[in-house]
């Protein structure tokens, strides 16, 4: 497709922010990479962010080096949510309603990624697609009245992942009891993220809600994600890359997410992230978008899926 020029030829920066006073952006995973340097941008620009991390260590830290650089009244709090624990995520959405009156985006940035062997979470889910789908499909629907009344967006930040793999989902061995493959699984857990999204999009439409859904990536960022749940090899081959033109910096990877959390001029059926070299780096815009992540028939099939696996029914 041709290059998308919306924002111009440097692609879309946060030099367009205006000032985000009285907002609020609930982000998972927060603590570190993408995620924390989405939280930087808002706090820079005046907005409240709420971090939704698994360790408070590694929050705690967080909060006091945002506070350090932006004063000790810029208003940044965790709440501990372990999105592979699903009870976790029903008791940190209870703790957010009760904290955060008004969300303008809830940001599915945390991930694991190339989990080496199989691993199954508490919930006796495959840890990629139960960390990376079911948990934040359940925190959305928890949360998606509260984003309703805030008229605030959803942002699932996927991978190009998706294009690997099978390129559909395996229905018959979600789990992956036979055939694991730690490629094959993250790239059907980010397609199922994005899968989610599509017919989110789809049934907000049918229902007039306000909420905006919006589905970004990264590209090849220099973040944690490898180096905390990859393979000693794929950390090591991802750390040569670093050394290359095709990986950015994790500041540059969260500009899609900060723009999808605020832009007005984007399109729904879209994916954004960089649009230069393989899109994996470059100015960030609409990029390209497979038509087997918005598959209708799998994308029902899949939320049906979901909602039998988390316990929990969307009301849209």
């Amino acid at each position: 497709m041709a290059k998308d020029l919306t924002f111009g030829p440097k692609g879309w920066l946060p030099a367009r922010l205006p000032s985000l006073a009285g907002k609020t952006y609930v982000i998972t995973g927060a603590n570190a990479g993408a995620g924390f340097q989405a939280a930087r941008t808002f706090l820079s620009k005046g907005a409240s962010v709420v971090m939704l991390n698994r360790s408070a260590e590694k929050s705690q830290a967080a909060v006091a080096a945002l506070k350090a650089e932006y004063g000790a009244e810029a208003d940044v709090r965790f709440i501990r949510m372990d999105l592979s624990d699903l009870a976790s995520v029903r008791e940190a959405a209870a703790e957010v309603l009760r904290a955060v009156p008004r969300i303008d985006a809830l940001i599915c940035n945390a991930a694991i990624a190339q989990v080496p062997e199989r691993k199954l979470t508490v919930d006796g889910f495959e840890s990629q697609l139960g960390t990376n789908h079911y948990g934040h499909f359940l925190l959305c629907g928890l949360l998606f009245d509260r984003l309703e009344e805030s008229h605030g967006r959803i942002v699932v930040v996927a991978s190009l992942g998706y294009r690997m793999g099978l390129r559909t989902i395996q229905f018959d061995d979600m789990n992956w009891e036979n055939g694991y493959g730690a490629n094959k699984a993250y790239s059907q857990s980010k397609l199922a993220q994005m899968m989610f999204a599509y017919e989110l999009q789809d049934r907000i439409a049918a229902a007039q809600n306000s909420v905006q859904v919006f589905v970004c990536h990264p590209g090849s960022s220099a973040t944690s994600l490898i180096t905390t749940s990859g393979s000693p090899l794929m950390r090591a081959l991802f750390w040569a890359m670093t050394k290359t033109p095709l990986v950015q910096t994790a500041e540059q990877g969260a500009f899609p997410e900060v723009m999808c959390a605020t832009e007005t001029r984007l399109t729904e059926r879209a994916l954004y992230g960089p649009t230069g070299r393989m899109e994996v780096v470059g100015p960030v815009g609409r990029g390209s978008l497979e038509p087997h992540a918005y598959d209708k028939p799998v994308m029902e099939r899949l939320w049906a899926v979901t909602e039998e696996a988390t316990g929990f029914r969307w009301a849209v």
